[in-house]
């Protein structure tokens, strides 16, 4: 089957959702050989796919996962990238995601280990003893206690290993650098999402609505951040009440300074790492601080705990400056993994 698709792709024509779905199902069952995913991702791409072909490899990649199901009261929400920014910038969704579950929202992360920069969140956690392999029930437990929890990617998409080496194969992004994001296995209805082109502002708020989304927001800076920056304009797309709305959110507007990329940018992991620590103990540079709660500020809203940006980012950064943050990090670290490993970054 995987052959005849190929050759619709080669030519240009699209596929049905159900052509999708079917071939998917083959592909992450093993049952497709790597040169063959290698030339229908390759040829999907050069196409260009279509909402109906990611909603398809969507729902099929979602079947096949694991699942946590929280037992949390209030909007789950997830905050994360596309990834493929390269701009070795720190960990800024990952820090963001504790200041939201510091301020009172609740933040089931999902990611993986960077693909294109320094350090990726599961870096961070794996970094303080957090076990990347908890099982779904222990999840829900720590997001039951903490607020926010983790979900590797790897461990929660097994079937994923099926397409891993012909992702290598080809290098380059594919529908799945678009996907992995949208595949929370939490089954979040709310989440922030970084971009990695323009082109996708609106089309992921628009697939995500017909799985029955809630409150989406994509962004994409004017400096190529898959995130919300302070060093440029940010263009966001909203879906809420399904209505969506595009916008500009300028940082200097809602009361933040001007910046440079370079002020945000890390080159080791150890560098990642005593950033993520030093945004959230407040110690950190003015411009990782303002951007880390830009992009909190962003998820506050998804997470009905803001009004606005200029609301969220208020909320904040007082709570990395009055010391929330920091606390949710010992606590969670003294619950999950290895608290001495905080204990030398913060002692230095």
């Amino acid at each position: 089957m995987i052959a005849d698709l190929v050759s619709k792709l080669q030519k240009k024509t699209d596929l049905s959702y159900d052509e999708m779905n079917s071939v998917m199902t083959d592909m992450l069952s093993g049952n497709t050989g790597d040169g063959q995913n290698a030339d229908f991702l390759s040829f999907l791409a050069q196409k260009g796919e279509t909402d109906d072909e990611l909603l398809g490899m969507l729902d099929k990649m979602q079947e096949f996962a694991l699942k946590v199901e929280p037992k949390v009261s209030g909007t789950v929400i997830d905050m994360c990238g596309t990834g493929g920014d390269k701009l070795q910038t720190f960990n800024v969704s990952t820090t963001a995601s504790f200041v939201v579950a510091a301020a009172g929202g609740v933040v089931a992360k999902h990611g993986n280990r960077s693909s294109s920069g320094v350090s990726g969140s599961a870096d961070i956690f794996e970094y303080f003893g957090y076990d990347l392999n908890k099982e779904p029930a222990e999840i829900a437990d720590v997001l039951e206690k903490h607020r926010i929890c983790f979900m590797f990617a790897q461990k929660f998409h097994p079937a994923m290993r099926h397409v891993s080496s012909a992702r290598k194969q080809l290098g380059t992004r594919t529908a799945f650098n678009l996907l992995g994001p949208l595949s929370n296995p939490a089954g979040v209805k709310n989440q922030l999402v970084g971009v990695f082109s323009a082109v996708h502002l609106a089309r992921l708020p628009a697939i995500l609505k017909r799985k029955g989304a809630e409150n989406v927001m994509t962004v994409r800076s004017d400096d190529g951040m898959d995130e919300f920056s302070t060093s440029a304009l940010n263009r966001v797309c909203i879906l809420k009440n399904n209505e969506t709305l595009m916008s500009t959110i300028d940082p200097e507007v809602l009361g933040l300074h001007g910046s440079r990329l370079a002020d945000i940018q890390i080159e080791s992991k150890e560098d990642a790492i005593k950033s993520f620590v030093g945004v959230l103990n407040n110690t950190a540079n003015r411009a990782m601080i303002e951007t880390t709660a830009l992009n909190a500020a962003g998820g506050l809203v998804v997470a009905n705990v803001a009004d606005g940006f200029e609301d969220g980012v208020g909320i904040a950064l007082n709570t990395i400056k009055d010391g929330k943050a920091m606390s949710l990090l010992e606590k969670f670290v003294k619950s999950t993994g290895d608290i001495s490993k905080l204990k030398e970054i913060v002692d230095g």
